[in-house]
């Protein structure tokens, strides 16, 4: 059984028993950190545009072919600079298909050539269209690239004439300056922090309308979640406040890629504090989340359970709406899912309901969590594998006797011994840290050992002596612990006190993958 101290500490590391909020968090950010590296690709921060078609007709075709030659960079400086309106358009479509190339466009070898000041002055432009929409594509280009390349952009007072060409009349110009915005906001707080404190909120949320057309409502959602993107410090609650509503609407779109954009908005405003998950709770978001962890669709399944995973971290009240939205319904399916980053994150948040009180433990027993997450353990990536031991040690930190008992019943043990073996010192101690819990509980029911006795049949206790040569001091600590305390062979405290309604459940070693309290 582990010393005291280390009691204390993992006791910490859950949701509610921790009286130390950051190392509660800590636990809950580790694990995010580790689960957007998978994704990386399923959501990026800046977007370079590429082509002049769109599927909706929302961006015309302006572009002569035949009326642009290739220039170079210092061509494209000398027309920019004389002052012909026909070697200013010229210049500026030369930039633009020059940093529209597929690979390595050379976007620092056109700031060096000091030609971003010039593309901003060209979207005060009123007078002339074409030019504002050439020289807003070649910027928007320009900012999807590195911090230093968008940095350029804002320095050259980009912002402003940006939001406000989200008033022009031009449709295609309005949306092309949305999607610069939304390279300048995914770039980090600072300038996400900045576009709000220019108000970019107020004009962008004005687009959000049934009859914008579907491509240009995509680049809206996605600036917007660029916005609600991003921590350290997290975006002002003010501004969440003022996007919410926009958000509920667009969440209820039928197209995926809106819906998409979404959820990762939505995952974003969770991922903080519990006064900011209140936020997005109290707005009514959770039943159309729920709903949406039934959908088929990765793009959206996955944002949409990172953002209830988060809404779990929260305190005991939100986890039960989330549970009241119907959460418990579909975990077990989500557990059972053949993308072992669905079933990881889907376990991640069944460990921080296991974190709750005994009525939520209870909740997870009678919607049958406990079957999968049996299956989780034993046959799952290890990934997730590790997210479901975490989720053992807060249901046998919190539950009741009784829950331990179902526990034990479900199966658990065997594919928990079996990870003994794993070569993650963290992991085993935190399995360990279980099976202390599961043998403190069988000490209460007087079955101490016939508990003994089912986890040397299983192999267990092998596995446990052999960790008494592990590097890790502390998971050395607490294989001896259990080994002296258990299996040492000296008369066992059987607890007399335990009444005769708990001694009902009792062992049973007939099976090795089934026992009974």
């Amino acid at each position: 059984m582990p010393t005291e101290n280390v009691q204390t500490e993992r006791m910490k590391k859950f949701k509610n028993k921790g009286k130390d909020t950051d190392a509660m968090r800590r636990q809950r950010v580790e694990v995010a950190v580790e689960l957007r590296k998978a994704r990386k690709d399923e959501q990026i921060m800046k977007r370079r545009n590429l082509s002049f078609g769109k599927e909706d007709g929302s961006s015309p075709e302006i572009e002569d072919k035949n009326m642009v030659a290739e220039l170079s960079v210092e061509e494209i400086v000398d027309a920019l600079n004389s002052d012909s309106f026909h070697f200013h358009l010229k210049g500026a479509q030369s930039a633009r298909k020059m940093l529209s190339r597929q690979k390595n466009p050379p976007i620092n070898e056109v700031i060096k050539a000091g030609i971003v000041p010039m593309l901003v002055a060209f979207l005060s432009r009123h007078d002339a269209p074409n030019l504002q929409f050439e020289a807003a594509w070649a910027l928007t280009n320009i900012a999807s690239g590195t911090s230093d390349q968008t940095r350029a952009v804002v320095e050259a007072n980009a912002i402003p004439a940006f939001i406000t060409l989200l008033d022009s009349p031009h449709m295609h110009i309005c949306e092309q300056s949305v999607w610069a915005l939304g390279n300048i906001a995914g770039d980090g707080p600072m300038y996400r922090d900045s576009l709000i404190q220019l108000q970019v909120i107020p004009p962008l949320l004005a687009l959000v309308a049934p009859v914008t057309p579907v491509g240009f409502l995509r680049n809206i959602t996605w600036t917007l979640s660029n916005l609600c993107r991003n921590k350290n410090p997290w975006p002002p609650l003010e501004a969440v406040k003022q996007i919410l509503p926009s958000l509920i609407c667009l969440l209820q779109h039928d197209d995926k890629d809106i819906i998409s954009d979404t959820c990762w908005a939505i995952s974003y405003l969770t991922d903080g504090t519990n006064d900011r998950i209140h936020v997005v709770v109290d707005a009514g978001i959770l039943p159309r989340l729920v709903l949406l962890l039934s959908c088929p669709e990765l793009p959206v399944l996955t944002p949409a359970l990172r953002a209830v995973g988060n809404i779990v971290t929260g305190t005991d009240e939100q986890t039960q709406q989330a549970i009241d939205a119907g959460l418990l319904s579909v975990l077990p399916r989500l557990l059972r899912h053949p993308k072992s980053s669905i079933q990881k994150e889907a376990a991640w948040a069944l460990s921080n309901i296991a974190a709750g009180p005994c009525m939520q433990i209870q909740q997870l027993i009678t919607c049958g969590l406990l079957p999968p997450l049996v299956e989780l353990l034993d046959k799952g990536d290890f990934k997730a594998q590790k997210e479901a031991v975490w989720a053992v040690a807060n249901f046998t930190t919190g539950g009741t006797v009784e829950q331990v008992v179902d526990l034990v019943q479900a199966g658990i043990l065997l594919p928990l011994l079996n990870l003994l073996s794993a070569k993650d010192g963290k992991t085993i101690q935190v399995i360990l840290d279980s099976l202390s819990n599961i043998f403190m509980s069988a000490e209460k029911l007087g079955e101490t050992e016939k508990l003994c006795l089912i986890v040397e049949q299983l192999g267990g206790l092998e596995k446990i002596e052999a960790l008494q040569t592990h590097e890790n001091i502390a998971v050395y600590q607490s294989a001896l612990n259990l080994i002296e305390k258990y299996f040492s062979g000296e008369d066992k405290d059987l607890n007399p006190e335990a009444d005769e309604e708990s001694k009902t459940f009792t062992f049973s070693v007939e099976q090795r993958d089934h026992y009974d309290f």
